[in-house]
This record gives C-alpha cells, sequence and structure tokens, in this order.
C-alpha cells in the first residue's frame, strides 16, 4: 500500500515538484496546503503517513504547524523543507520533533531519502 503524504508550502511551483519526485517514487500525494494553519486542518482531516513541511509561511510557519500537529498526533511523521541558511530553524524543528528535513532546490535523492528515514 503506497504512503500517504501531505505536501505544505506556500509555493505552488515547490508543491508541484515535491509532488513529481514523491509520485515518481510510488508515493501518494493526498494532499497539499499553503500554510500552517491548512496544514493543521488538513492533518486531522487526511491522517496522512508523511507531512513536508516548508518552515517560512504566511498565517502559520512550519514550526507552529509542526508543534500543532504533534500535540493532535505524537507519532505524525513531518519532513522539513527549509532553504539554505535556516540551520537554526532546522535544528529547532528536530528538537520540535521532526524526522529530518531537506534543503531547497530540492535533490530528488535527498528527498527520498529523507522520507525513508522518517518510516523508519
Amino acid at each position: 500500500m503506497a504512503r500517504r503524504i501531505l505536501i505544505v508550502d506556500d509555493a505552488a511551483f515547490t508543491r508541484r515538484m515535491l509532488k513529481d519526485i514523491l509520485t515518481k517514487n510510488g508515493y501518494e500525494v493526498i494532499g497539499e496546503a499553503e500554510n500552517g494553519q491548512i496544514a493543521v486542518e488538513k492533518y486531522q482531516e487526511l491522517h496522512p503517513d508523511l507531512v513536508t513541511m516548508d518552515i517560512i509561511m504566511p498565517q502559520m510557519d512550519g514550526i507552529s504547524a509542526l508543534k500543532a500537529i504533534k500535540s493532535i498526533d505524537p507519532n505524525a511523521r513531518i519532513v522539513m523543507c527549509s532553504a539554505m541558511g535556516q540551520q537554526a530553524t532546522v535544528i529547532e524543528a528536530i528538537r520540535a520533533g521532526a524526522r529530518d528535513f531537506i534543503v531547497k532546490p530540492f535533490q530528488p535523492e535527498r528527498v527520498m531519502e529523507a522520507v525513508k528515514k522518517a518510516f523508519m
């Protein structure tokens, strides 16, 4: 059975790129969200196996959304996505319960490595 993934990023282009990488590798993208607030709502509605979460977004940032989702489901699997130079934020995300992080621009091999690691 395909693992079900929710992609969260405020850039439609980035969501499309991630969706492409994931579906080509046999994953099912069951939803997308453009900010953290929608991500939390979609998480509760869709119960994905994994969330890819951008850090910098309007309304609610990725760290806040990560914490909100973890409070709903402590076993939630979340992989953070960040641009270069956000190391401090990435460390905060890992401390808050993120399984891994991937850096933009995405390298398909690195995306798959992080996703597989999240399911270990």
